[in-house]
């Protein structure tokens, strides 16, 4: 299955889990309004911010009700102001109200992790290095949270377990060392390239005479970093590509690019989420 594919599939497993989880039985307020109104709901942004996450907010209403309308006025990876309005729903008032909820829960959790990459990718500027997420994510959304570092300009490291190698410190130690891991993985997957998660410069010099294709410098200080760009360069043959994980903020991520690394991973982007603020606005027709 491709990577589209796997997303789609993931927002229809993703809505019908959340709209479940609302609705249970039915929603017994809603029902309280006369069957025939309809209303127009405007969705707005308090916050500045990038947005993320149309899919789940259309699914919402295509699976509540697929004769309401939600039209965008802005789009996904778009810097919005605040107070700005970005969507209108029309339709029937009892199924616009009953997935209020959850279309705001989609939209103003994955804003904030498109918002928070997009800071990141901006403190890089200049530099030639790429932000990545990691998988630490939401348990069920993390095709929804990687969409949504997308959207803010970073890149994806890997979806699971299944679709790259990443070689890290208890695999090598149950493998007999580094040497021996890297061996193991060519053996197995030729196909794909070889990444090892190294703890320190001689470490590092280890995995480069091992051949590994990838290096992730975890928990690396600047020095480090740059020592380690530095012998990739002079004896990496060839050089490999560098990622550096771990004590990654917004404060020290533009001196960690400046070293020359390829990559840098950061897990706050999709761990540490704070929801932006969206309201919905409701004018209601009898």
């Amino acid at each position: 299955m491709s990577i589209s594919e796997q997303l789609s599939a993931a927002v229809i497993a993703n809505v019908t889990a959340a709209l479940a989880e609302d609705l249970g039985s039915g929603d017994i307020t809603a029902e309280l309004l006369p069957d025939t109104a309809t209303a127009e709901a405007i969705i707005v942004a308090r916050d500045a911010m990038t947005m993320a996450g149309q899919p789940w907010v259309n699914e919402v209403y295509q699976q509540l009700d697929p004769g309401i309308s939600v039209e965008w006025l802005n789009n996904d990876g778009d810097h919005v102001e605040a107070d700005t309005e970005i969507c209108i729903v029309r339709g029937a008032a009892r199924a616009v109200l009953s997935g209020e909820r959850t279309a705001l829960n989609f939209l103003q959790s994955l804003s904030a992790t498109a918002t928070l990459t997009s800071r990141y990718v901006r403190a890089i500027e200049g530099t030639n290095a790429e932000i990545l997420d990691t998988r630490k994510t939401i348990p069920g959304l993390r095709h929804a949270q990687k969409y949504a570092v997308r959207c803010g300009g970073g890149n994806n490291h890997r979806i699971g377990l299944y679709d790259a190698l990443l070689i890290k410190e208890n695999h090598i130690i149950s493998s007999g060392g580094v040497d021996a891991v890297v061996k193991a993985a060519r053996a197995r997957h030729s196909d794909l390239p070889v990444e090892i998660e190294v703890e320190s410069v001689a470490e590092f010099r280890e995995a480069l005479a091992a051949g590994a294709d990838r290096m992730l410098l975890d928990n690396f200080d600047i020095e480090d970093l740059q020592r380690a760009v530095d012998i990739n360069q002079s004896e990496g043959n060839p050089p490999a590509d560098l990622e550096a994980s771990g004590g990654i903020t917004i404060e020290n991520i533009h001196a960690i690019a400046e070293t020359g690394v390829h990559y840098i991973s950061v897990g706050a982007l999709t761990k540490d989420v704070i929801a932006v603020d969206l309201s919905m606005r409701f004018k209601i027709d009898p």
